[in-house]
């Protein structure tokens, strides 16, 4: 039997805030609430399968809780969507930057928001069983990821990365010597996006590379065919 998913909404509009956890619960959910990054940091995070984040709330903002949230090994897993009235393009940059899943606009749609958190959340899940459970670590020579803990070491120096960016690095590494087309990777790692353009996979993949040091050699271009890590 699938375990109810916990969601945890953070919003200064306590209003807004309490409605959308309402409707939540309506939909199944286990949910909590917190009216600012300071109350939200005082719950273990660690327990929450998706985050709805506010951007600009009080003394942290959703932005700076993100940040915290994935450089902590405990809870960098759990999959986080920003809901914020503020559209500029650097602060969706930023925020995707750091990891996160999705990007809503205020004023949104209650139902657009659900059919959101619908999406992450089976999108997060079909991720995950792909890491065989017996196997956590994946590892050439001092490249090594643990699957479990999203950490990735570099001979014996921690790497802070993104969500997808470790997602990508996971799936090249746990498939050594396979290739695998932008398409794929799109599919696999950013699955039922509405538009996501391959280019994406190619940024992505250069950060990794300056990221992992004399191992991003490893990580091969096959030309118009797409990407494989190689020994």
């Amino acid at each position: 039997m699938e375990t109810t998913k916990r969601i945890l909404v953070v919003d200064d509009e306590e209003t807004l805030c309490d409605t959308l956890a309402f409707n939540l619960v309506a939909e199944g959910y286990e949910v909590d609430t917190a009216y600012s990054a300071e109350q939200a940091l005082s719950l273990d995070l660690s327990t929450y399968d998706l985050a709805l984040l506010d951007i600009m709330m009080g003394e942290i903002s959703g932005i700076q809780l993100a940040r915290i949230m994935k450089s902590n090994p405990a809870t960098a897993s759990v999959s986080i969507i920003f809901c914020t009235a503020k559209d500029s393009e650097e602060d969706m940059i930023k925020g995707l930057d750091l990891g996160a899943d999705d990007y809503i606009m205020k004023p949104y749609s209650l139902k657009a928001v659900l059919a959101r958190i619908r999406t992450v959340l089976r999108r997060t899940s079909l991720i995950q069983p792909s890491v065989p459970k017996d196997n956590d670590r994946y590892s050439y020579k001092g490249l090594v990821l643990s699957a479990r803990n999203r950490i990735c070491t570099v001979d014996g120096n921690e790497v802070k990365m993104p969500k997808k960016e470790f997602e990508i690095l996971l799936k090249l590494l746990s498939n050594i010597g396979q290739v695998f087309t932008r398409q794929q990777l799109l599919r696999d790692i950013w699955t039922d996006e509405v538009v996501v353009l391959d280019r994406v996979v190619d940024v992505n993949i250069t950060r990794i590379r300056q990221k992992i040091g004399s191992y991003g050699k490893n990580i091969v271009t096959r030309s118009g065919y797409g990407y494989g890590f190689i020994e």
